[in-house]
Parts: structure tokens; C-alpha cells; sequence
């Protein structure tokens, strides 16, 4: 069965996979002498230049799954000693150069960049180069090109460069918003998100079977188009499995979310939406004017989690989704009362092997909290179909909601460059730093097509509850406009 779009995510899988197991074993002070010897398991083709680079490139992987550096707060580092292949970014001159007499590309330089051999081939020197791409459009035979890592190419923002140094990446933390998407487009595994699976185990040891206090998870409504190995509710009793008192939707707090955003928007008249972490960081960074248009409700994440943490004081609760800036948000002032800790997909796939758990033989557990309006947050558009749902019961029908949903950072900040100018045509950006939206985050086990397709599905299995139905059980109200 295949768990993984890519080997990255699998050799990243394993090193968490073996942490877990040594943290469930109590043998977490052997991590740096096994882990090592079962990722590399002696004479093998490397991936490098020998097994002793190949070891301790993991050795920062098991640093990286143990929390990471903990003077650096952001969760996306990058693996020095691991990010060693990729050439500079850059124009760069192919053999396709023929060595004309012409030498356009020299002419329209601005920095006297490209200088000639003694075959008339050009060169380019990148200590004066300013990648204008000037030289590149005039060459006749297309030969100046230009490359870009992985990484920079993955990052819309711009947060990550080469190292002046030693030409590793290197993330500019006032920049990065830990969306993640370098992490999953980084060939070599060089850069990784931070894993906090440690504390997660730590803290269902510390529950002891939940009579000390009890430890829930929130689990995105990503979740089922993962694990498609399995039944949704085969994963609902692994996570169980595993120690946790509950598992919640994360789905409610957004069917929350929803119901009271649309009646702030009618108030305010105009909002961006605050449910991903990594867009509501992007307008703090890039569009500081743009903050007081960001709605005043927490994610649906920290939404439904403060009201456990209201209901259950003293109780534990652990995200479970498919977002690296998750990680972020619940380091956040406003956030880190409610929500204890946050895992990717992945880190769970990781957390049921390392205490064996086959979830594939494991009776179903139902869930069963949230709206199809909650449940389809997690594909881009899915917030702004719920807000209008939201305005519906309501009563707040005449109210003309024009909303922008944004697929991907790029299209983000189109939407926010306009807002500042007061040209976009609309009145609610729904911002989703992932293409697709929350099921294209970096901590999934897949990425595809279907993703939305299948997040429908699931919505649809809630079709018979409005918002207002999924709410009405915390207690919230439903006052209608007169």
C-alpha cells in the first residue's frame, strides 16, 4: 500500500515512525545510536557520497523530529548538510551557445555581466549578474536560461535564497509565513517543518488513560481524502488507539467560524477570513494596512478547541491536520491557551506505526459533529459557500456578499494588493495559502485531484444538517433578523 506521493516523505515518515517508537518504548536516549543504523543500514548505493554524510543527514532529521532548534520560532528550518546539490538560481549559459559574432546578450546587459572565450561562447558572472533576463530574450538560439531551486521556485513570497556563504538555502524568517510548500518541493529533503510528536506522546503518557485529565484531538476535514488505505472511521478508532479521550471535528469550529463571521461582515462590510494560519501571517508581513480588515474570529482550529477548553478545564487538545503553519498558530498569544499542540498527517501516520497500530483492522468509529458547510473548509471556495449558507439562516438574504476566494498565495495577493486599493470587486477574501486549499497543505500523505472530489463526498454525508443544526449543540444561538 502506498502512503506517500514521495520518497522525501517516506525516508521523513521513517524518522519519525522510529522517534515514536523509541518515545512509546521509553527508550528515547537510544534514538541518536538506532535510528541512524535502521534508516542507513550499512554498505548500500547512496544517496550521497558515503554512508557517514548519508547518517548524519538523519541525525538532523531525528533533531528535527525532537523539536528542532528552539531559538529559531519558526518550524520551517532547512538542513545545511543535506541542501548541497542544487545549483545557484540564476541565468545561466547552455550549449546551445553557438558562439555568434552578434553578441546581443552582451549589448543589452545593464552590468557588463557576460564576457566571451576564446570560441566567442558567452559567460555570465553572477557576482555582477542581476537576473534582468535581458540577455535571455535577445539570444537568438535560446541559449541563456534560467534556473531556479526547487525551493525558491515553490516559495510565492519570496522567503527563501542561497546562502552567500555556502550556497544553502537559507529562509528569511520576517518573509516566511511556514506554509510548507518548500518543504514538499525540496527534491533532497533538505527543508523541513519542526515535528512536536514528542510532547504529543508525552502528553497521552502524562494523561494516564485519560484519569489525569483527557486529551482530545481535532481532526481537519482534510482527513478523508487521506489514509485512503483505510475507512475514515478505521483512523477515527486508530487515533483512539492511541490514547486519545475524543476525537472532534475541526469541522464544528468552522461551522462556528461561519455562522458568526457572515453577521461580522454585515457589520463591518468588508473582511478577509481568518482561518489559515499562513494567510492571516502574509497580511501581518506584506499588507500591514490590510489587519484590521482580518476577521476578529479565531480559526475554526482554535474555535471549537476553546470551547472544549471551556467545557473540559484542565483537559489536553491536540491538531491533527495537514498544515505546517498550524504549527505556528499555536504558538500564538491568543492561541496557545486552547490548543496544546499540532500534527501533520503525516506525524499521525508516523504516531500509529510507532506504537503498531494497523488501523486497517480496527473496527469504525463514527464522527459526527460537523455541517457539510464545516466539512468543506478544507478545499479553496469552501469557506465563502458556508459564509453565503451562514447569511441564509440568518435571514440576512438581502445582504449582497461578493466574495473572493483565493486558491493559492499568488491569487492572495492579487486579492490584497487590490483591497489596498480599493479596486477588488468584492467585499470577503477567503485567503488559502495551499493551491486546493487546506487538502494541498505540506503535511499530507498525498496530494491529487480527487482530494476535492472526496472532501465533497464527505460534506455530503452531513448534507442533512444546516450550520445552525451542527452549532445548536454548544449552545449557540440562532436568532433570525426580523
Amino acid at each position: 500500500m502506498r502512503k506517500f506521493d514521495t520518497k522525501i516523505q517516506h525516508l521523513k515518515y521513517k524518522v519519525l515512525r522510529e522517534v515514536a517508537r523509541h518515545a512509546f518504548e521509553d527508550r528515547i536516549t537510544d534514538i541518536y545510536k538506532d535510528i541512524p543504523e535502521i534508516i542507513v543500514p550499512g554498505p548500500k548505493p547512496m544517496m550521497r557520497c558515503c554512508i557517514y554524510k548519508e547518517r548524519a543527514i538523519v541525525n538532523e532529521r531525528i533533531h528535527l523530529a525532537l523539536g528542532g532548534d528552539k531559538s529559531n520560532p519558526n518550524v520551517i528550518e532547512v538542513i545545511s548538510i543535506a541542501c548541497d546539490e542544487c545549483p545557484l538560481s540564476g541565468y545561466e549559459v547552455t550549449d546551445s551557445c553557438r558562439g555568434c559574432i552578434a553578441h546581443r546578450c552582451e549589448d543589452v546587459c545593464p552590468k557588463n555581466a557576460i564576457s566571451f572565450d576564446s570560441e566567442h561562447k558567452a559567460h555570465i558572472d553572477k557576482s555582477k549578474c542581476v537576473n534582468c533576463g535581458r540577455c535571455a530574450k535577445v539570444c537568438p538560439y535560446t541559449a541563456i536560461i534560467s534556473r531556479t531551486r526547487p525551493c525558491e521556485n515553490a516559495c510565492k513570497i519570496h522567503a527563501i535564497s542561497a546562502s552567500a556563504e555556502d550556497g544553502a538555502a537559507q529562509i528569511d524568517n520576517s518573509k516566511c509565513i511556514s506554509c510548507g510548500a518548500c518543504v514538499y518541493q525540496c527534491p533532497f529533503g533538505a527543508v523541513v517543518d519542526k515535528s512536536f510528536i514528542i510532547d504529543v506522546i508525552d502528553m497521552l503518557k502524562g494523561s494516564e488513560n485519560n484519569t489525569k485529565y483527557k486529551t482530545y484531538a481535532i481532526v481537519a476535514p482534510a482527513i478523508y481524502s487521506q489514509f485512503t488505505y483505510a475507512k475514515l472511521g478505521q483512523v477515527i478508532s486508530g487515533i483512539k488507539e492511541l490514547g486519545f479521550f475524543s476525537v472532534v471535528e475541526a469541522a464544528l469550529g468552522a461551522d462556528m467560524v461561519s455562522y458568526t463571521e457572515s453577521t461580522e461582515l454585515v457589520e463591518k462590510g468588508f473582511l478577509t477570513s481568518s482561518c489559515c494560519p499562513a494567510f492571516v501571517d502574509y497580511i501581518h508581513k506584506s499588507f500591514p494596512t490590510m489587519v484590521e480588515h482580518i476577521s476578529h474570529n479565531l480559526s475554526p482550529m482554535a474555535t471549537i478547541s476553546k470551547y472544549i477548553k471551556e467545557t473540559d478545564p484542565g483537559c489536553k487538545i491536540v491538531f491533527i491536520g495537514p498544515c505546517t503553519a498550524k504549527k505556528m498558530e499555536v504558538q500564538k498569544e491568543d492561541v496557545r491557551q486552547y490548543v496544546d499542540s499540532a500534527i501533520t498527517f503525516e506525524e499521525l501516520q508516523a504516531l500509529f506505526d510507532g506504537k503498531g497500530i494497523d488501523i486497517t483492522t480496527l473496527d469504525e468509529t463514527a464522527l459526527d459533529n460537523a455541517s457539510y458547510y464545516g466539512r468543506i473548509f478544507a478545499r479553496s471556495g469552501g469557506l465563502a459557500d458556508a459564509v453565503t449558507q451562514a447569511l441564509k439562516e440568518h435571514g440576512l438574504d438581502d445582504f449582497e456578499f461578493k466574495p473572493v476566494a483565493c486558491d493559492g498565495i499568488e491569487e492572495c495577493r492579487m486579492a490584497l494588493l487590490k483591497a489596498s486599493k480599493n479596486v477588488l470587486p468584492g467585499n470577503f477574501i477567503e485567503g488559502m495559502a495551499c493551491v486546493g486549499g487546506c487538502i494541498g497543505g505540506a503535511g499530507v500523505l498525498t496530494h491529487g485531484e480527487k482530494n476535492k472530489t472526496t472532501v465533497d463526498k464527505y460534506g455530503r454525508e452531513a448534507m442533512e444538517k444546516s450550520i445552525s443544526d451542527a452549532i445548536s449543540v454548544l449552545g449557540m444561538t440562532t436568532d433570525k433578523k426580523d
